[in-house]
């Protein structure tokens, strides 16, 4: 791969600017309507400590932990920063704010200080060659020498003999329904494993904050803010767009999120074919480490649709999958941002959809994770302005750590080449040590513990890291 300076990359980047795929717009079949009524009539009440950030909110704010905000009417191009729309203007219409530079400049080579044990980024910046890479926002070509090496880590894995499924959605799908639990289906029926990471065990009024969909072009306001308030999520990031926005995923990454793999195309992943599961994994995977320098140990399912054969492949792969909370009572920790840019739901709707979140997170033993994005500008408007504010001023105030944190796992552990466990990823690797995150029949991931990864590759042994074992059911 031809590899020049970053400049290059963002000049062709911006040249991408206006072609936001829809395809991050399509979501579950499922009504979003009747959805959030579930969510609203199972929690008794809002929190009282969110009344500072609500419906009735109007003007623009700089986006302080109280949520507080003045009489100011929002201008109708604002310059960047970390201010925010009136509720009411968030929508599919709004009017678009100038893209803001990302929070720091890192040069080349330059090593992590959020924390120690990381190696640092290539010395040498990301160039994108159209040749190098799949299409954008299309399933790869599961011919590709890349894939074919790629589908040796299922060697000595036993993935589950599932066919796929007609489009990821249940009512298209009435056979898969009834196998669903059978099958660990969680689009239908929220059925999980041991292996699923799903909440932050043992820490009630605990938020595992987490963005989905980019780096895109307004992740960097959404930085600015976290930075502000001293916040760290976990940014689950599509292969397409990190080739896109390299220097936003290198902001992410050295500025102490956890970065994890969300797919290279965004497709309900149940519908794929097996090679096609690796492929959307693997270039993924491989684009944060040609930019990055490390492999992220943690995934998650386009609009998490899991079944036991995508999860038998991820683990394979060295990913633990990560969802979204459900509670018992089968309430999904959804609040539809995504629906707001498609103008599906309005925003007042979808802020009381994280108000009845927080009224049900308040009641759990367990901490939990909730489904947010950082693609478009107005998803990003609603966490600096309204659900991130809402959270830090509930009365008593949530916690908010990134989904890693929040389960107790290191956070070298978080990255292949920092890991120091000695039983993760359980994944095959080369003959000479290690993943081929390349492709190119060399192992170039080795963990930090000395071991390779390749010691240990059959089905059901111990992922330490989490403390947990697989059986697919």
């Amino acid at each position: 791969m031809k590899l020049q300076t970053l400049s290059v990359l963002l000049a062709i980047a911006a040249a991408h600017a206006s072609k936001i795929n829809p395809l991050h717009i399509k979501r579950q079949a499922t009504s979003s309507t009747a959805t959030s009524a579930t969510v609203a009539a199972s929690s008794a009440s809002s929190s009282s400590g969110t009344s500072a950030v609500s419906s009735s909110t109007s003007g623009t704010s700089t986006g302080t932990a109280t949520g507080s905000t003045s009489a100011v009417a929002a201008p109708a191009s604002a310059t960047w920063g970390t201010s925010f729309p009136p509720l009411s203007q968030i929508s599919s219409g709004m009017p678009s704010e100038v893209t803001q530079p990302v929070t720091t400049t890192y040069s080349p080579g330059t090593s992590p200080t959020y924390f120690s044990g990381l190696i640092p980024f290539p010395l040498l910046v990301l160039v994108f060659n159209a040749a190098d890479w799949p299409a954008q926002d299309k399933l790869p070509d599961t011919s590709s020498s890349e894939v074919q090496e790629w589908m040796k880590e299922l060697d000595g894995w036993d993935i589950p003999d599932l066919s796929p499924t007609v489009d990821g959605t249940c009512v298209s799908d009435p056979a898969n329904v009834a196998n669903a639990s059978a099958r660990g289906w969680w689009t239908c029926g929220g059925y999980t494993r041991d292996t699923d990471i799903t909440v932050c065990p043992g820490k009630p009024m605990t938020w595992g904050t987490s963005f989905d969909d980019g780096p895109a072009f307004y992740t960097t306001k959404l930085l600015h803010f976290l930075n502000e308030q001293n916040i760290k999520a976990t940014f689950f990031d599509v292969g397409s767009r990190c080739i896109e926005n390299p220097s936003v995923l290198i902001d992410e990454y050295m500025s102490g999120h956890e970065i994890a793999v969300h797919t290279w195309s965004h497709p309900h992943l149940t519908t794929l074919t097996t090679a096609e599961i690796v492929a959307e994994l693997g270039w993924t995977r491989k684009a944060i480490k040609t930019i990055l320098g490390v492999t992220p140990t943690t995934m998650r399912p386009p609009y998490g649709d899991i079944d036991d054969r995508v999860r038998a492949i991820s683990l394979a792969m060295g990913m633990v999958p990560i969802i979204w909370t459900r509670t018992p009572a089968g309430v999904s920790f959804d609040t539809f941002d995504w629906e707001i840019p498609g103008g599906v739901v309005t925003s007042e709707a979808s802020f009381t959809q994280f108000e009845a979140i927080l009224g049900n997170a308040s009641t759990l033993d367990d901490g939990f994770i909730v489904l947010e994005h950082d693609l478009y500008e107005q998803t990003v408007d609603m966490a600096i302005g309204y659900t991130l504010p809402a959270a830090l001023s509930h009365n008593p105030p949530f916690t908010l750590e990134p989904i890693g944190q929040c389960n107790g796992i290191p956070y070298t552990n978080m990255y292949v080449e920092s890991n120091l466990n000695t039983s993760f990823p359980i994944a095959n690797g080369t003959s000479d040590g290690g993943i081929d995150t390349d492709g190119d029949g060399t192992g170039d991931a080795k963990s930090k513990n000395g071991t390779s990864s390749a010691t240990s590759s059959s089905n059901g042994a111990p992922l330490d890291m989490f403390l947990i074992q697989y059986t697919p059911q």
